[in-house]
């Protein structure tokens, strides 16, 4: 970690309140990418989405932590993991050196004490997390669940990440050679009670519901345009061609995030809407120099 820390890690901070949208945004101190977030209960009257937008120094690199996560049962897991994932990833001895696999371990860590913290605990909540870790010129991408990252490169939508649903043909097979089962009950569920497959958390249908992140890499250059993450109270009303259009004309990442929210609740969306944008800016600094 060394000194960079107490120089560099910024966070958002995120008081929980159930009735105002929020919105935020902030700029590296290396200038090679800035980001902002939306987030807003919506037509709920509860709010269990969770974001964390952070800037931290790890072995001399400038890092960039981003994640939206969208609780069920209650707001304690999407909160807890929130409060810790980013935490234990970035002290991971790996981070640099195999961060695939300290994605992973970091992941699977933090549903384990999450588990172990609810043990007095009489009603099961669970999180999705749907992350974008930015080292030098690499962006990871890491899911479970149905909250999802869509990046623009070369003006083209592309979804980074897969929504984990209990229909798909992996995540049922997987499901039932582990002994449970996937029925019908207003969308597909689990044991017909979770309509995730992979969450944080839902102690008692664990054996089935795994925190085992799908892990995408994409190269920071020129083409890269800008992320998206966001949880399914955008993606259930906005496609991911139309969320990249509205994204592409507006320069600022927080006024970006807030457009897409706006756009989720005019079209009905029944769900808390949290949106996080981070824009790639190096391509276009070079690109400045360049020309003049």
């Amino acid at each position: 970690m060394g000194y960079l820390n107490s120089v560099l890690s910024q966070s958002t901070s995120q008081v929980h309140v159930d009735t105002a949208p929020v919105s935020g945004g902030g700029l590296s101190q290396n200038g090679k990418f800035s980001y902002g977030y939306a987030s807003s209960p919506g037509k709920r009257s509860s709010m269990e989405d969770f974001y964390e937008t952070r800037i931290d120094g790890v072995d001399g690199e400038v890092v960039g932590l981003f994640g939206v996560f969208d609780g069920h049962g209650g707001a304690r897991a999407a909160e807890y993991v929130k409060q810790n994932l980013f935490s234990n990833l970035i002290k991971h001895p790996k981070f640099i050196s195999d961060t695939k696999s300290a994605i992973s371990d970091a992941y699977s860590h933090t549903d384990s004490e999450f588990l172990k913290s609810e043990n007095n605990q009489n009603k099961d909540a669970g999180s999705t997390a749907s992350t974008a870790i930015l080292v030098g010129d690499r962006l990871l991408v890491a899911n479970v669940g149905d909250s999802r990252a869509v990046i623009c490169r070369g003006g083209n939508a592309f979804a980074v990440s897969r929504d984990h649903k209990p229909d798909q043909t992996d995540e049922r097979q997987r499901i039932e050679d582990a002994g449970g089962f996937v029925m019908w009950a207003g969308t597909w569920r689990v044991g017909g009670v979770l309509a995730v497959s992979r969450a944080f958390g839902d102690r008692l249908l664990k054996q089935y519901v795994v925190a085992d992140p799908d892990i995408q890499e994409e190269k920071v250059d020129d083409t890269l345009e800008f992320l998206i993450l966001a949880s399914d109270g955008l993606w259930d009303v906005v496609t991911n061609e139309e969320a990249v259009s509205m994204t592409k004309p507006i320069p600022d990442p927080e006024d970006a995030a807030k457009r897409l929210m706006q756009e989720a609740n005019q079209r009905g969306s029944g769900d808390n809407i949290t949106i996080v944008v981070v824009r790639f800016l190096e391509a276009k600094v070079e690109s400045s120099q360049t020309t003049q």
